[in-house]
């Protein structure tokens, strides 16, 4: 593909711009209006304090379901998506730009009306553009950072569908794409199965919404995290048994690290004195978890994101580095997140974080980092 067929490729169409904004006020509107638990978040750093209605399940099962009726009625083709995969990628693009310089343009508004928010300005344009001025910007109810991730979420689960879809027109889905979708469908179906878990996560709490957020889950996390079915869709990859046995470990231990410590610090958060791994929990200063996956490493999540990430990669072989894209971003990511982390957990806790460093001295990796 010559520079010129890829522009015209990459150019978003009436119909990927409509199918783009269509999704988002499918979410905007059903999340709003169908039935769902309602999950206080934790209290945040500016005092406040919202509810989640947390129906992503619900949304995508409903979701999957009208478009599978869309397939067999030839009102929406399955394969719609992948066939307009540049296009979508840069029309989501250009969308969180815009929404990052209309938040940008919010937040300075709010900036003499909101005393919570002087603490989070850097009063750097770029920087403050960037990383966001506001915490929680909502709009009609609605709070966008909650709202991204979901879409990001659903959009890779619909993506990966896509080509699945795709793969199965062109009479070239193989084992690795199979091995490959399984993982995928399972990781983000338990995203929504618990969702809730999400409200008590960094970017909810901590990282404010600028075009870092907007970007990472509105363009990063449904196209690039998708790259290995791209990838397979075009290549085809010979897989032995022991490799697929080897790929199920990887992934297996790797979510059990992810949603078990996820679990466990969402669960010490509502209630500090919850059993973790049937022991009363240890506890540094009487704030820091200090059992179960949290007294292996500081940030045992991060451990077995990248082992579900690398297992995602693994179906496509080493033929390529290509697929082994999004490992190696996540990697470089959640070791800056951490640092930043860090930084702010030192600044907060005082001489109890630095107690709690002694007592679990591992940042990510046990042993290594």
């Amino acid at each position: 593909m010559n520079v010129e067929d890829l522009l015209r490729s990459s150019t978003p169409s009436w119909n990927s711009i409509g199918l783009l904004l269509s999704y988002f006020a499918y979410l905007a509107v059903a999340g709003s209006v169908l039935p769902g638990r309602i999950v206080p978040g934790v209290i945040l750093s500016d005092g406040t304090q919202i509810n989640y209605r947390c129906n992503g399940l619900l949304l995508l099962t409903l979701l999957v379901f009208l478009l599978g009726i869309g397939g067999w009625t030839d009102l929406l083709s399955l394969t719609e998506v992948a066939d307009r995969g540049l296009e979508l990628f840069t029309a989501a693009l250009i969308f969180s730009i815009f929404v990052t310089l209309a938040l940008h343009i919010e937040g300075c508004r709010s900036r003499d009306k909101s005393s919570s928010l002087k603490p989070h300005l850097s009063g750097n344009l770029i920087h403050d553009w960037w990383f966001g001025i506001q915490l929680n910007p909502h709009f009609m109810q609605i709070d966008l950072k909650f709202f991204f991730v979901r879409a990001g979420m659903m959009g890779w689960l619909l993506i990966n569908l896509s080509v699945l879809a795709k793969s199965i027109q062109q009479a070239s889905i193989s084992p690795s794409m199979i091995l490959y979708q399984i993982f995928c469908g399972l990781y983000i179906l338990d995203y929504f199965f618990h969702e809730e878990y999400m409200t008590s996560t960094w970017d909810i709490i901590a990282e404010r919404l600028g075009f870092m957020l907007a970007f990472g889950d509105l363009v990063f996390i449904p196209f690039t995290f998708s790259i290995q079915g791209w990838w397979l869709l075009k290549n085809k990859v010979e897989i032995t048994t022991t490799a697929i046995i080897i790929n199920c470990l990887v992934f297996l231990i790797g979510y059990t690290i992810f949603r078990g410590s996820n679990k466990q610090k969402h669960v010490f958060k509502k209630n500090p004195n919850a059993p973790i791994w049937g022991k009363p929990p240890k506890l540094v200063g009487g704030k820091l978890l200090a059992s179960g996956y949290w007294g292996i490493a500081r940030h045992s999540n991060y451990l077995g994101d990248l082992l579900v990430a690398v297992s995602f990669s693994l179906p496509c072989g080493t033929s390529s580095a290509v697929p082994y894209f999004y490992p190696m971003y996540l990697l470089i990511l959640l070791i800056w997140r951490e640092r930043r982390d860090e930084a702010r957990c030192a600044h907060k806790y005082k001489q109890i974080w630095g107690e709690y460093r002694r007592q679990v001295p591992w940042r990510i990796f046990p042993f290594i980092y």
